[in-house]
């Protein structure tokens, strides 16, 4: 019986690895180590409840759930703003889209306050509903609705006119 948990959790983890880990992405602004451990962090902490997630109708929801709240987690955490600069970052592999473009957006990404950043990620990246996005953060509706307006502002006047010349560059 304990073999089969774990094999459907091995089956679950690896399909949805990936769509976590360009979550974390977006979340972290780039940072892929980061994204990395929180990726990480969220398979922990689901493989440890793995038994009881016949009570939960989607676990792949669920499991977006979990790496916000362990990013907003992060966060708050005193050693969260470390950086480490004696080593140059891994060049992103990307294809079929602008670096310029992907660059403009994360950094404009990164200036925004982390429950923010989540509110865009999950509302516009992840396509999901307000509520939706306000169960996965634990706050209500209307905060949702506040922060995205409030973050779409920052972005707009972040990118400004860049981001016009960027898009029609490609």
């Amino acid at each position: 019986m304990r073999k089969s948990r774990e094999d459907g959790f091995i089956e679950f983890a690896g399909g949805l690895t990936g769509h976590l880990f360009r979550s974390a992405c977006l979340l972290t602004s780039g940072d892929t180590h980061l994204a990395e451990d929180l990726v990480q962090e969220t398979l922990g902490r689901m493989y440890l409840r793995w038994g009881r997630m016949s009570h939960v109708d989607n676990p792949a929801a669920y499991a977006q759930t979990v790496l916000v709240r362990t990013f907003l987690t992060h966060r708050r955490r005193r050693s969260s703003d470390e950086r480490p600069v004696a080593e140059l970052p891994d060049a992103p592999l990307i294809t079929g889209s602008d670096p310029l473009l992907r660059l403009a957006l994360l950094k404009a990404l990164g200036q925004l306050p982390p429950k923010d950043r989540a509110v865009v990620v999950l509302r516009y990246w992840e396509d999901r509903s307000i509520d939706e996005t306000a169960d996965a953060m634990n706050i209500s509706s209307s905060a949702v609705r506040t922060r995205a307006s409030r973050a779409l502002v920052r972005l707009r006047a972040q990118l400004g006119g860049s981001l016009a010349e960027l898009v029609a560059a490609t």
